[in-house]
């Protein structure tokens, strides 16, 4: 596989959600790499001045009709968490921890299911503990594995990574030097896969 699908999120943007079922298909399809990237989205805006479009009242509900939208052509399931935003800073040093690991996906899809599938409160650390548990992980292994300095420096050096090449919201995929912002541009990145 010499082509690469890099995939800079945070599992607290729906976007990023709707992406991640889409893309490991997209990437076996042509052949490439899916590369996963985790990175705190929030550091990403107050580094770049950006902000959720749920700071917009108007464009927010925009955003979750167009969400919708898509999830309705994915033909997957996205609910609306009324909790929503929420503080992922120990989910995204989960997903770093677990990156590269054979528990990986099944992190991913623990987390990610329970944040747009299940409508809970994944800022709460015991109901992140629950659907951790009901997902096959000890808790407290996981708590372990989040407080590790290591796993917290690498989940800093991949968002200022992704600042440096222009991230400025999630989900942000890169195709070579190529950057996609948002799942709504997966025809782009599939056009540049193919090229």
């Amino acid at each position: 596989m010499s082509k690469t699908l890099e995939f800079f999120f945070d599992v607290g943007s729906p976007a990023s959600y709707l992406a991640w079922t889409q893309l490991p298909a997209l990437a076996a399809k042509y052949e490439a790499q899916l590369v996963y990237r985790p990175m705190l989205l929030g550091a990403v805006f107050q580094a770049t001045g950006n902000s959720s479009p749920a700071t917009v009242p108007a464009k927010g509900a925009y955003s979750r009709q167009d969400f919708q939208r898509f999830a309705k052509r994915y033909g997957v399931t996205l609910n609306h968490n009324p909790y929503f935003p929420i503080n992922t800073l120990m989910l995204m040093r989960g997903a770093t921890a677990y990156l590269g690991t054979a528990d990986f996906d099944r992190y991913l899809q623990a987390v990610f299911t329970a944040m747009w599938v299940d409508e809970q409160d994944m800022g709460q650390p015991e109901v992140v503990a629950a659907a951790l548990q009901k997902a096959g992980f000890d808790p407290a292994e996981v708590l372990q594995r989040v407080q590790d300095p290591v796993v917290k420096e690498q989940l800093k050096t991949t968002t200022g990574e992704a600042i440096e090449r222009g991230v400025f919201g999630a989900p942000t995929i890169f195709v070579g030097e190529q950057m996609f912002f948002g799942q709504d541009r997966l025809d782009f990145v599939a056009e540049a896969l193919a090229g």
